[in-house]
């Protein structure tokens, strides 16, 4: 590896805030056609960057003591923050992301190789991550299906009311 994991620090923040955008604007860009217009309008109301920039920030003040950065020269390349779940021994990649100018360098398999390790030593006896279904999040499917993930069925509907 030519670049470190350490520990999130908030002098880390904007570059996460960031990259995490650069990450999920083409994701985002394929999941607006591929789900009913009423959902997507009540996830993302004011639009997907506004909501995904409150929702890290929200998730780096309550939970940064279980992020960590792949950093090099100063320079934030991804970032993965973790859960436990302690009442079912287990650990859940809550989010990851690599700048895309880094992608497909390793950098993703080290963050969750790294989550991975943390549950262990944590107790935890599996592990869980949570991604979309649509064309936008194909490639985090794959990348969590490289590193022994096995997908489990699960079916969630909306109707609008």
């Amino acid at each position: 590896m030519d670049f470190e994991i350490e520990p999130f620090d908030l002098s880390h923040k904007s570059q996460v805030l960031e990259l995490s955008l650069r990450a999920w604007a083409p994701v985002f860009d394929q999941l607006k056609p591929a789900v009913q217009k009423y959902v997507y309008e009540a996830f993302y109301p004011r639009g997907w960057r506004e909501r995904q920039t409150s929702d890290i920030e929200a998730f780096l003040e309550s939970e940064g003591d279980c992020v960590w950065a792949a950093i090099k020269g100063g320079v934030v390349l991804g970032w993965v923050g973790i859960r436990f779940h302690r009442e079912d021994r287990m650990g859940e990649i809550y989010i990851l992301a690599v700048d895309p100018q880094h992608q497909r360098r390793g950098i993703g398999k080290a963050l969750i190789d790294f989550a991975l390790e943390r549950m262990r030593a944590a107790g935890m006896a599996i592990a869980m991550v949570e991604t979309g279904d649509d064309p936008g999040h194909s490639a985090s499917r794959a990348t969590y299906e490289r590193s022994g993930f096995e997908r489990w069925p699960v079916a969630r509907y909306f109707r609008e009311i």
